[in-house]
């Protein structure tokens, strides 16, 4: 299981603090993670040709991540974000247009590596260009029945659309969003009933999707699929900052899928795997040995 492949595809970035530079971008989070987990994470993005850009290359293999995908852009800077963390349990993210992984490219490397990989997880936010989204779409047409493709909606600033939800929610195999993305998707998409289940189980009925998550901060999590749900009630830390924990937590739940856990150990085991990244600086925290301990805790020997 420690050589399957799993997959970000999206935005590479730096999240730059007020009193530091560190990396970022949900899908690089979630490789991140994904390879903290003992699996082979790889990244599917664009970084400009820039100091930026070469450093956070080298920052992601060093940390254990394939970077061998990401592609080199002569024209586009490297994506940057800045974040203002005033607020840590509640950081605020600017978002700066027009940056290397907004004009991905859907290369045949890139499609021999999503035809290895047991599962791709993409976002929202990379589909901003119409560049980037069509690749993106195009490369997952039609996979969902092959790996789980996971979409971890990361609904950002204005950057999405009802067009663009909903086919994205037509590419996946697993949808995993936080409790105000449930209530903005509500509206957006006109969900029926009243209650995130009965939204979470619209989504499974409506656009044939196999799961659903939705996070629910301090408070926990709701795991549903086609065997029925599981709510696990939050675990109580210390928050250094929330920046990549959802991420992590994406990531727990993708290696619960993979080993075939019930939602009740799904919920479980996701909720501890962002609730440790929460309670330590940065999106991309060292955390091995400590997932290693969860793992065997919930009854995984490797």
């Amino acid at each position: 299981m420690g050589q399957s492949l799993i997959l970000g595809l999206g935005e590479v970035l730096w999240d730059c603090f007020p009193d530091e530079e560190r990396p970022g971008g949900a899908p690089a989070n979630f490789s991140y993670h994904a390879a903290q987990l003992g699996y082979q994470g790889g990244v599917l993005s664009r970084v400009g040709m820039d100091e930026r850009g070469e450093k956070l290359v080298r920052w992601l293999a060093e940390k254990g991540v394939r970077t061998d995908w990401i592609q080199r852009d002569p024209d586009h800077p490297t994506g940057t974000v800045t974040v203002d963390v005033s607020r840590p349990d509640h950081p605020q993210f600017i978002i700066h247009e027009n940056v290397a992984w907004d004009f991905m490219e859907a290369s045949p490397e890139w499609r021999a590596a999503v035809g290895s990989a047991v599962a791709v997880c993409f976002g929202t936010l990379a589909q901003r260009n119409p560049h980037s989204r069509e690749t993106i779409q195009g490369l997952l047409a039609g996979e969902r029945s092959k790996r789980l493709i996971v979409y971890d909606i990361n609904l950002r600033q204005k950057f999405y659309s009802r067009e663009i939800v909903e086919n994205s929610l037509r590419l996946a195999s697993l949808v995993k969003l936080n409790e105000e993305e449930a209530h903005v998707l509500h509206h957006l998409l006109e969900f029926p009933g009243t209650t995130e289940l009965a939204w979470c189980q619209y989504l499974l009925e409506h656009f044939g999707v196999e799961g659903v998550c939705v996070t629910r901060g301090a408070r926990g999590c709701l795991v549903v699929d086609q065997t029925g749900w599981a709510a696990a009630p939050g675990i109580e830390v210390r928050v250094a900052d929330t920046v990549g924990a959802g991420d992590a937590f994406t990531a727990g739940w993708v290696a619960a899928r993979l080993r075939g856990w019930d939602v009740a150990k799904q919920a479980h085991f996701a909720n501890a795997t962002g609730a440790l990244v929460a309670s330590l600086p940065g999106a991309m925290p060292p955390v091995g040995e400590e997932y290693r301990q969860l793992l065997e805790q919930f009854g995984d020997k490797g």
